[in-house]
C-alpha cells in the first residue's frame, strides 16, 4: 500500500472481511485499482473472467452491452452499479471456470 500511495493512488474503499480487498483511485489516468491479499482465490476467478472476455467475442460483447446499459443510469452508490452487473459476471465466470 505505501508504494501505491507514493505512486499517486489514494485509498477509496477497504473491505477487510472480503479477502482484505482494497480499492485505490488514481487520477492520472482516472482508474480504480482493486488490491487483494496474497494468494487470494478471488484473484484466480477474476483472471479467469478476464481471460474469457479476451478469448470469447460473444461473452465480451454481452458484458459490454450490459455495462453500457448500466452506465447511463444514475446510481446512489457505486456498489449498486456493481450489484446490477453481478448476474452477467457470474454467468461468464461460470463458463470460464467450466
Amino acid at each position: 500500500m505505501p508504494a501505491l500511495v507514493q505512486a499517486g493512488y489514494y485509498l477509496l474503499l477497504r473491505e477487510p472481511g472480503w479477502f482484505e480487498h482494497r480499492v485505490l483511485k488514481g487520477t492520472v489516468p482516472n482508474v480504480n485499482m482493486h488490491v487483494f491479499s496474497p494468494r487470494c482465490e478471488e484473484v484466480d476467478r477474476m483472471l479467469a473472467f478476464r481471460d474469457r472476455l479476451r478469448s470469447h467475442d460473444a461473452d465480451r460483447e454481452e458484458y459490454e452491452r450490459v455495462k453500457r446499459e448500466l452506465a447511463v443510469r444514475t446510481w446512489e452508490r457505486v456498489q449498486d452499479y456493481a450489484d446490477a452487473k453481478t448476474r452477467v459476471v457470474r454467468r461468464i465466470t461460470l463458463r470460464a471456470l467450466g
